[in-house]
């Protein structure tokens, strides 16, 4: 996919959990993402799917060998933050990737 493309999703969704209708269906699933780039440090915020049990949050990554935004949260993870019911919190965020090569970012909130 194009970044267009992705770019285009991407502000379609954000949209979607904004809008009167859709918003409270949407964001229970949907999570916004802010983060810095361990190489460029510059700030990024995307968009993912997200399942919440309290302070811990999990995020599987679609397609894990084509995006690279998790690779930010390798080995020891570092820091994020998310929108959760209309808040945003801060967190720690882990990758890892198991024996299937399925990539998960678990996200322990700051308490």
């Amino acid at each position: 996919m194009t970044k267009r493309v992705v770019g285009g999703f991407n502000s379609w969704m954000v949209a979607l959990r904004s809008s009167p209708r859709w918003g409270r269906l949407v964001s229970r699933h949907l999570t916004v993402i802010t983060y810095t780039g361990r190489r460029s440090g510059r700030t990024f915020s995307t968009p993912v799917a997200y399942q919440r049990e309290g302070d811990i949050v999990r995020i599987p990554v679609a397609l894990p060998d084509v995006k690279k935004w998790w690779r930010n949260f390798t080995g020891a993870g570092g820091p994020i933050s998310l929108e959760l019911g209309g808040a945003h919190h801060a967190g720690h965020a882990v990758a890892r990737r198991d024996d299937r090569g399925r990539v998960t970012v678990t996200v322990r909130l700051d308490g």
